[in-house]
């Protein structure tokens, strides 16, 4: 993977690839909790993210002397910073969010991550000015405002706006922020260590994030007796394979896109997300889409053809027949 050249078509056509690939293993969170309703979101996020760092343990044991001599110095505290700002912080924060605001407002709010992770990527080096974004960045805008509605007109979204619901908005708000950070902090890492390769760095991050999810242990036991044996079994079955999809290979393909794509174009990719949610939401709920999130679909996608044709390298074979007519002429 790492030998495809930056900014080529093969680069730009696997970066996509991987892009669509962890929009789909994201898009399983979202349906995980109805698999489960009667456990808790916290419960939840301390089985995925521990087993995340047993999973990524095990894989790096037969490298990890290697690998640990190609750490700088201030890898270490970056990769707890990854783990909290990208896997723990994140899901808590949502979490809360839709705990005290709904669903509907909380996937409103994190809707604007692909806008703020590309609007943000121009400031890096390998960036698109921002002029030439302004088609993909209105057509994300069209479809996040149509689940928008979608959302605020739901017939479970709750009324009125009170404490609770601020303090969940905040949280949303909190979530966004804390992905964005880890989104730029990420891609500058990939950039920095190009000798360790996405897969490694995505299980280093894992054992991270699994370390820091062994002190929320005790918080999530509190409860454990209201749920018998077989509960547990399923449950952690289930923690454990959203580990293995969502956050482990998730995060390789993540971190492949970030090092074959400009986070330009990368920060799109992160729609796949919400539009895997949705696919998966419509499967287990045996509904068809809504007119309206039929709508947001259509301009999400477009967002994201309109953004990878603004990245698209010139062609040399359409620079040599140019060169080769002109020649003829004269």
């Amino acid at each position: 993977m790492n030998s495809l050249r930056a900014g080529s078509p093969s680069s730009l056509l696997a970066g996509l690839g991987n892009g669509v690939a962890a929009g789909a293993c994201w898009g399983l969170v979202f349906v995980a909790p109805a698999m489960m309703p009667d456990f808790t979101a916290l419960q939840l996020a301390t089985v995925r993210y521990v087993m995340y760092g047993v999973f990524s343990v095990a894989l790096l044991l037969p490298r990890a002397g290697r690998l640990a001599a190609r750490i700088p110095r201030g890898g270490r505290p970056a990769l707890l910073w990854l783990g909290l700002t990208g896997n723990l912080g994140y899901y808590i924060l949502i979490a809360t969010a839709v705990g005290l605001c709904g669903i509907n407002i909380t996937s409103i709010v994190t809707g604007f991550l692909p806008v703020i992770v590309g609007v943000l990527g121009t400031r890096e080096d390998d960036g698109l000015d921002l002029r030439r974004l302004v088609p993909s960045m209105l057509l994300m805008l069209m479809g996040i405002s149509l689940t928008a509605v979608q959302a605020l007109y739901a017939p479970d979204t709750q009324a009125g706006f009170d404490t609770a619901h601020l303090t969940g908005f905040i949280c949303a708000v909190g979530g966004l922020a804390s992905w964005s950070i880890f989104a730029i902090s990420n891609a500058r890492w990939l950039r920095r260590l190009p000798d360790t390769s996405a897969e490694e760095w995505g299980l280093l991050t894992g054992v991270a994030t699994g370390a820091e999810a062994l002190f929320l242990i005790p918080f999530a036991c509190h409860g454990a007796a209201s749920h018998t044996p077989s509960q547990w079994v399923w449950f952690i079955a289930l923690g454990t394979g959203i580990a293995l999809v969502s956050s482990l290979l998730g995060g390789i393909f993540w971190n492949r896109t970030c090092r074959l794509l400009p986070m330009t174009l990368s920060g799109q990719m992160a729609v796949g997300e919400t539009l895997f949610a949705l696919l998966y939401g419509c499967l287990w709920t045996g509904r068809w889409p809504t007119v309206m999130e039929a709508g947001a679909v259509i301009f999400l996608v477009l967002s994201v053809v309109f953004c990878t044709f603004a990245h698209a390298p010139p062609s040399r074979n359409r620079d040599h027949a140019r060169h080769d007519t002109s020649r003829l002429s004269t």
